[in-house]
């Protein structure tokens, strides 16, 4: 089959013929007849030529005569010019606006509003506040709690493990599950009433080691740490085998004045941002703000509660919109001034969520129920505040959240830094003690009967203890509480 390529003319021989090569390659060549080749060719010309490839090579079948190049015609010629050039502008005419009648902002009213109707309720954005900083959690360590481990004998280490996991009902449970096991494999129980004196008997010096860990934690970091986890240190210190060991004394006394100066401080705070709050017009944030209070029990100031009530009445407007009462209905319900805010008038536009919620909060602020005409049962459970809904698309973020860490109580409880680790398994309680260490087991089970555990009521200063009551003060405000 024959194709069209291109071809030079390499040379002319005395016999005349021609031979050739592929434009700008080496190979196909060959040669050519004079009869085929146009007579205005010449050497080292290129020409379009059909050529046929077989056994024997490539042949050249015929060639095309090569094109000329005709001149244009036709064509403008520049003639310069001695003038200067000056380039060409436009302008555009202004629009006339005699004939087209008067302007429609020429009825308007300064403020930017037509005269024939009503203008639109604006909400102006108050001015952002400041926020705290979050407190720290307390973070409490194992130097004490690995020391005490290190001190003790290892047929014991086992039990003060467990004894810290979960105290005394993590033994025995413990132990009964050993039991089972042992019974199904055919082999005798072991005795619980020894594992169970020997794990009271561990249990005060770990209950001091893992305060003074928690305290000295605290100590590091009082000026910042969460007044809840400040408490719990504070109150635990009035544990009887904490109170009575020496080594504790003088650092719970430490704390206590710590949390009393502590919640001073995170008082006075409170009350400046709340004002702080009210006076920039972010009522919402007052509101929420008056129902967190960093000690439950505390009476909220009289002249601080009218502020505020009169603040969210005045923003609980006619004009407002459904969306706007419900949020400040949602904030005030929970806070000690709700029996205060008495909005002069209903919303103009009710809509079903604004209904739902008025019959929701209708027990707390029922003053507002009997603004909207809704009847509403005193006996009725108080509702809870509403959480705050998740976004459905938020699919990383909540599977993250689900992938928590395990809790420090369920993580396997290291070995100190420098020490082995002693051989254990975590159902395995019962222990074959040394020769040297005392074995507790009693010949006949009725006759040693298990220490019972001292109860343990401990006596909680007014400053510590909160109060759960609500109270009541003469100018008719609640007091928060938690």
């Amino acid at each position: 089959m024959s194709r069209r390529i291109e071809i030079e003319l390499t040379s002319k021989r005395n016999d005349g013929t021609w031979t050739w090569r592929a434009a700008g390659a080496r190979e196909p060549k060959g040669v050519v007849a004079d009869s085929l080749v146009p007579g205005t060719a010449s050497v080292s010309d290129v020409v379009r030529a059909e050529v046929e490839s077989d056994l024997d090579g490539t042949r050249v079948l015929s060639i095309a005569t090569t094109k000329t190049k005709t001149e244009r015609s036709n064509v403008l010629q520049l003639i310069p010019n001695e003038k200067p050039f000056e380039g060409v502008t436009s302008q555009l005419r202004k629009k006339d606006r005699d004939n087209k009648g008067p302007r429609r902002d020429k009825n308007r009213d300064k403020k930017g509003g037509s005269s024939d109707r009503p203008s639109r309720p604006r909400f102006e954005t108050p001015p952002e506040l400041p926020m705290r900083p979050k407190p720290k959690r307390l973070k409490a360590g194992r130097k004490n709690v690995d020391e005490v481990l290190v001190a003790l004998p290892e047929a014991q280490r086992t039990i003060a493990e467990k004894v810290l996991q979960g105290g005394i009902p993590a033994v025995r449970a413990a132990v009964e599950e050993q039991n089972k096991q042992a019974v199904s494999e055919g082999k005798e129980k072991i005795p619980a009433d020894g594992l169970v004196v020997m794990a009271e008997q561990l249990l005060p010096k770990l209950r001091v080691a893992e305060w003074l860990d928690r305290a000295m934690a605290a100590e590091r970091i009082i000026t910042e740490i969460d007044l809840r986890d400040l408490r719990s240190v504070v109150v635990s210190a009035d544990d009887p085998a904490i109170a009575r060991d020496e080594s504790t004394r003088t650092l719970a006394a430490t704390m206590k004045k710590a949390l009393i100066d502590r919640q001073k401080t995170e008082l006075d705070n409170w009350f400046q941002d709340i004002r702080s709050a009210v006076e920039v017009g972010r009522t919402v944030r007052a509101l929420k703000l008056s129902s967190q209070p960093p000690k439950a029990g505390v009476p909220f100031p009289p002249d601080l509660a009218l502020q505020l009530a009169a603040a969210t009445s005045a923003s609980l407007t006619a004009d407002a919109p459904p969306e706007r009462w419900i949020t400040v209905l949602e904030a005030a319900a929970f806070s000690p001034v709700r029996a205060q805010v008495i909005p002069p008038h209903p919303a103009a536009t009710v809509s079903a969520d604004l209904t739902k919620t008025v019959q929701r909060l209708g027990v707390l602020m029922p003053q507002i129920a009997a603004l909207y005409g809704i009847e509403v049962d005193p006996k009725s459970p108080a509702p809870r505040p509403l959480r705050p809904q998740r976004d459905p698309k938020d699919k990383k973020g909540r599977e993250q959240r689900d992938k928590k860490p395990e809790s420090k109580g369920d993580k396997p409880r290291s070995s100190p830094k420098g020490k082995t680790a002693p051989k254990k398994e975590t159902t395995d309680v019962a222990v074959q003690p040394e020769t040297e260490t005392e074995t507790v087991a009693p010949a006949q089970p009725e006759a040693v009967a298990p220490a019972q555990p001292e109860a343990v009521t401990p006596a909680q200063p007014d400053e510590v203890t909160p109060k759960t009551q609500t109270e009541t003060d003469q100018s008719g405000t609640d007091t928060v509480s938690s």
